[in-house]
């Protein structure tokens, strides 16, 4: 039979099995965790960036990252504006490689950095009036002047409509419906790190990369949070807000999901004429 002595250090060495069992079962917990929580961070940025990438101007990346452009001719990458001596900013409109070709803005060189510029917008669902702010987005306002003035938006359709509590945009300005069509040129992005996106906002949309600005734009009715990324350019009127309150309440289709897209809004709208009043 076993002496005392054998019997304790059986034990010791039972206890230390057991001990040696629950750390390496510790480890294994730990490491899950770990996988389990790089996971979730990696859908979660996955799901941020599909969700800004969507929301832009698709004349460059389509949804599935594929590209869209016309291999007809060579785009054209372009760089920050310049402020000149004057206190005029120099923009760059470099063309997208598409076919389309609406001219550039006339005042490319020397577009004005102050005051601002009313638009009078009629849409299927009701009129509204938008503010562009020169001094805050002189090359957005300029490039939106200039499509308003030749037409460019008139009788195309909003393609797209979110409707979240904290992400709510009606989104326009392709005249192809498609949200892959733009003006045949793109700019850089006029954004601070403080820029953000309240209720009344017109921004410019963007396929998420730099200088990716074209024609699209989407218009906030409710206080909406995204990364400071798409170009502040001006602000809708109350009466617009009225009219875009009456689209969200509507709600969309869905098309633009799984991801937290929206979709088609279920009002259809129109931008019957988009006028420079002054």
């Amino acid at each position: 039979m076993p002496s005392n002595k054998q019997r304790r250090q059986a034990a010791q060495r039972h206890l230390q099995r057991q001990l040696e069992r629950r750390a390496e079962l510790a480890r294994k917990r730990r490491r899950n965790l770990l996988i389990v929580v790089t996971v979730a961070a990696v859908v979660l940025v996955a799901g941020a960036v599909l969700l800004v990438t969507q929301l832009g101007d698709d004349d460059t990346t389509t949804a599935d990252g594929g590209s869209s452009q016309s291999p007809a001719a060579a785009a054209e990458s372009p760089v920050p504006p310049v402020v000149n001596p004057d206190g005029t900013v120099t923009c760059d409109f470099a063309r997208d490689g598409s076919d389309t070709d609406v001219g550039l803005p006339a005042d490319a060189a020397a577009a004005p950095a102050q005051g601002t510029t009313t638009l009078a917008v009629a849409t299927s669902a009701g009129d509204m009036t938008f503010t562009l702010d020169r001094t805050k987005a002189p090359c957005a306002a300029s490039s939106f002047t200039h499509l308003a003035s030749v037409g460019f938006f008139d009788g195309s359709p909003c393609h797209r409509e979110v409707n979240q509590p904290t992400f709510g945009v009606l989104q326009c300005g392709d005249p192809t419906g498609t949200g892959q069509g733009g003006p045949g040129y793109r700019f850089y992005e006029e954004v601070t790190p403080e820029t953000t996106y309240p209720r009344g906002t017109i921004a410019m949309a963007n396929s998420g990369q730099p200088g990716s600005t074209g024609s699209q734009f989407f218009l906030c009715f409710v206080d909406t949070q995204l990364p400071p990324d798409y170009t502040p350019v001006g602000t809708v009127d109350e009466a617009g807000l009225a009219v875009l309150d009456q689209i969200a309440a509507a709600g969309n289709d869905g098309s633009f999901e799984p991801a937290p897209g929206g979709g088609a809004p279920n009002t259809p709208v129109t931008l019957t004429s988009v006028t420079v009043v002054q």
